[in-house]
């Protein structure tokens, strides 16, 4: 009988990662939960062991502070059972740019880019001996939008969404799968948290749909997941697109439209 993986999930006292956790553990998937919330994360452990017989660790972290994150990197290499990492745990934005301040950004940066960058590095040279093993990252569609204005958030989500790709490329060679998972706007408690109301956004998708899903894109693994994109060629033609200007660089000479005439 084959031993299935332990699944380290970030961010899981509720919302996306808390589905993610319930999901795992229906596939009879051991767990790892880390978040802030200690008394959200061992009631829904609680009720994950309760309802799915599976085991289930709870780690109180907060990963914007460096002793936190250096627990759950020593973590994640040492338990050679964790065999999926979620990368879940991540900030929104609210306002613009200029009514950022410094206190603000470190937190969104440090939670969306330093902290998960770093838990996949802690996980991947275990995953790279073993041959084996799969990291989710949670970007958004934001990250190729910035239409949208929310330009450091996005910007951590297109850093989410380059890692990955690159990642996988790197990766997936040695046995080890990497999925960046875009979800639209999701109703979750990242906009309470971020000082936004949802109440006043429309169409936003529920979370259990968001997380089956990008299920489904891991099932079949999808480097990039849209739950939300319901024509799958535009991403095609995105990513055509993009090898075509790659293709069209010729770094030794510059552009004609930037030569000086005479």
């Amino acid at each position: 009988m084959t031993t299935l993986s332990t699944v380290l999930i970030t961010g899981a006292s509720s919302g996306i990662g808390a589905t993610y956790a319930e999901r795992f553990a229906r596939r009879g998937h051991d767990l790892v939960l880390v978040a802030r919330d200690e008394a959200r994360l061992d009631t829904l452990a609680a009720n994950l062991r309760a309802s799915h017989g599976v085991a289930v660790d709870v780690l109180r972290a907060d990963l914007t502070h460096p002793d936190d994150l250096a627990t759950i990197e020593t973590r994640l290499r040492d338990d050679g059972r964790i065999g999926i990492l979620v990368n879940n745990a991540g900030l929104a934005q609210s306002g613009g740019f200029a009514q950022q301040n410094p206190g603000a950004i470190d937190a969104l940066v440090t939670l969306n880019i330093t902290a998960l960058t770093r838990l996949a590095a802690a996980v991947t040279p275990r995953f790279l001996q073993s041959g084996t093993g799969a990291i989710i990252n949670i970007g958004s569609v934001v990250g190729f939008a910035p239409e949208f204005g929310m330009a450091i958030y996005g910007a951590t989500k297109a850093f989410v969404l380059f890692l990955s790709q690159g990642l996988q490329l790197e990766l997936s060679p040695y046995g080890i799968y990497v999925q960046a998972v875009l979800p639209a706007a999701t109703r979750t408690e990242i906009w309470q948290r971020a000082g936004i109301d949802a109440s006043a956004m429309s169409d936003m998708m529920e979370v259990d749909a968001l997380v089956d899903a990008a299920l489904v894109g891991f099932d079949r693994r999808e480097t990039v997941t849209i739950p939300a994109l319901h024509g799958e060629g535009r991403w095609q033609a995105l990513e055509s697109a993009r090898q075509g200007l790659l293709s069209d660089l010729k770094q030794a000479h510059v552009a004609e439209r930037y030569q000086r005439k005479g």
